[in-house]
C-alpha cells in the first residue's frame, strides 16, 4: 500500500537554510521537494505552475515579500497549503502572515524541533505556530477580549447615562 508523495515548493533565499530543510525532508520518503526559488515572484509563478501541495515560505524575500506572495498564491494555487518559515519573532507579522490564509508559522531557530510536527498538522488542515510564539499569541488574543468587553461596557454605560 503505497502513499502519495507530499510535493513542496520551498522558498528561501538563505541557502543554509534551504541546505537544512533538504536534509530534513530527505528522511521522509512521503515529502519531496520539487523545487527551491529564492524570491517571492518566482513563488508565485512556481506556485501557479506546479501546483504544490505545500509550500514553506520565508517573509523577507527579495523583489516581493513572503505575505505579499502568499496573498497572490492563495488566488492561483488555492489548494496549496502554506507554512511560514522565518526567523521575525514579531507576533503582529506572524499574525499577518497567517492571516494570508497559512496554515502555521515557525520561527526558524525552532524548525530543528518543529519543523515536521508543522508540515503535519498544516496538511492536516489545522493551524500551528512556534511554542516561542505561542505565548504571545495567546496573551495578545486574551488582551483583545479583555479590551473588546471593557469597549462594550463602556459602550452600554454611555448610552445609560
Amino acid at each position: 500500500m503505497g502513499t502519495a508523495t507530499i510535493r513542496i515548493l520551498v522558498v528561501d533565499d538563505y541557502k543554509p537554510w534551504y541546505r537544512f530543510v533538504s536534509d530534513t525532508l530527505k528522511n521522509q520518503p512521503e515529502l519531496e521537494v520539487v523545487q527551491h526559488v529564492s524570491d517571492g515572484l518566482e513563488a508565485v509563478q512556481q506556485a501557479e505552475q506546479l501546483q504544490p501541495d505545500l509550500i514553506l515560505l520565508d517573509i523577507g524575500l527579495p523583489s516581493l515579500n513572503g505575505i505579499e506572495a502568499a496573498t497572490r498564491i492563495r488566488e492561483i494555487s488555492p489548494t496549496s497549503k502554506i507554512l511560514f518559515v522565518s526567523e521575525n519573532r514579531a507576533v503582529d507579522i506572524a499574525e499577518k502572515a497567517l492571516h494570508t490564509g497559512a496554515g502555521g508559522y515557525v520561527v526558524k531557530s525552532d524548525a530543528a524541533k518543529e519543523l515536521l510536527t508543522a508540515i503535519k498538522t498544516v496538511l492536516e488542515g489545522k493551524r500551528f505556530v512556534s511554542a516561542s510564539l505561542a505565548g504571545q499569541f495567546l496573551a495578545t488574543a486574551s488582551l483583545s477580549a479583555a479590551q473588546m468587553s471593557l469597549s462594550w461596557m463602556v459602550m452600554f454605560i454611555s448610552g445609560i447615562g
